[in-house]
């Protein structure tokens, strides 16, 4: 029985007829991606895909399995810094003493997903490709400076992940390509990162999430990113706020400005989870906290 058929269950009144794919290595999976086009989905964790299929709001021509491509679950670190495929699960992330120890705002957006079913069988590069502008992941990973590899049936290139996302749902993934590899730079000495977000209850989606990277030497940031998600239609990084602080031997007035600036950074609007004017106010109040804990855990 398929890894789909499983996931799925037997549903053949509610489900159109699709063909399912287990290419054995990459370049045979984004050939038969590239064959199909915007009618072709990859099943790596399925956590999105699956319920998307039962409700019928997504109807796929076929669907290409990554699971019987050996070597795609891993988490690897070298000088090149932290390199994880895309059949690493999310709990695999958590579970990791390495991102534990030095990507701790990673750490933390993963530790903070409630679900350990969801953790255990969703992959943290699925859901990079669900483009919710209100992942955790991707905000860490955003504050962290990661890259993504991208693959094509005759195309490799590695581009920073705020080139990923262009809307709601929406990547620069063209079809073919798949995320082949995600890569997050070594922390260097000084460093400290935080990350938060503000939720209704411990299962929802973040109503705001925010992380911060930043380097001190000598009393002086040397670099900062600031990311926040759930307040634009994809992640953003407050590039106003992060020049507030570069530079400079960070007080508590700084970072109150830092923050005032990344609220007026945001674009936010009114749904069912929250209202425009709580979001961009949460948005200050969160980057003034994550802010405060990265300061003070690049000086520990």
């Amino acid at each position: 029985m398929s890894q789909l058929v499983k996931l799925l269950g037997f549903f053949p009144r509610v489900l159109k007829p699709f063909e399912y794919f287990e290419p054995k290595t990459i370049g045979e999976a984004t050939q038969i991606l590239s064959q199909y086009g915007e009618r072709a989905r990859l099943l790596a964790g399925g956590v999105d895909l699956v319920p998307r299929m039962r409700r019928r709001l997504l109807v796929p021509k076929c669907v290409v399995s990554l699971h019987r491509i050996p070597r795609l679950d891993y988490i690897r670190s070298n000088r090149g810094g932290l390199k994880f495929g895309p059949l690493t699960s999310i709990r695999s992330l958590e579970l990791s003493p390495l991102v534990k120890k030095d990507y701790l705002a990673l750490y933390e957006a993963v530790h903070q997903l409630a679900s350990t079913q969801v953790k255990t069988t969703g992959t943290a590069v699925g859901n990079l490709c669900v483009a919710t502008p209100a992942s955790d992941i991707a905000v860490a990973l955003f504050a962290l400076g990661a890259r993504l590899r991208l693959v094509g049936p005759s195309s490799r290139k590695t581009i920073a992940i705020e080139d990923f996302f262009v809307g709601v749902g929406q990547t620069i993934l063209q079809p073919g390509e798949m995320v082949a590899e995600v890569v997050v730079p070594c922390p260097p000495a000084g460093a400290g990162q935080a990350f938060l977000k503000l939720v209704r209850t411990a299962a929802d989606i973040a109503k705001v999430n925010v992380a911060v990277s930043l380097t001190v030497a000598d009393g002086v940031c040397q670099k900062v990113r600031v990311a926040l998600g759930s307040v634009a239609p994809t992640i953003i990084r407050a590039r106003r706020a992060e020049r507030i602080l570069k530079g400079k031997a960070i007080d508590q007035r700084m970072i109150e400005e830092a923050a005032q600036a990344a609220a007026e950074e945001t674009r936010t609007i009114t749904d069912i989870r929250s209202t425009s004017e709580y979001r961009r106010e949460v948005s200050r109040v969160l980057v003034r906290r994550a802010i405060s804990k990265a300061l003070e855990r690049a000086k520990a």
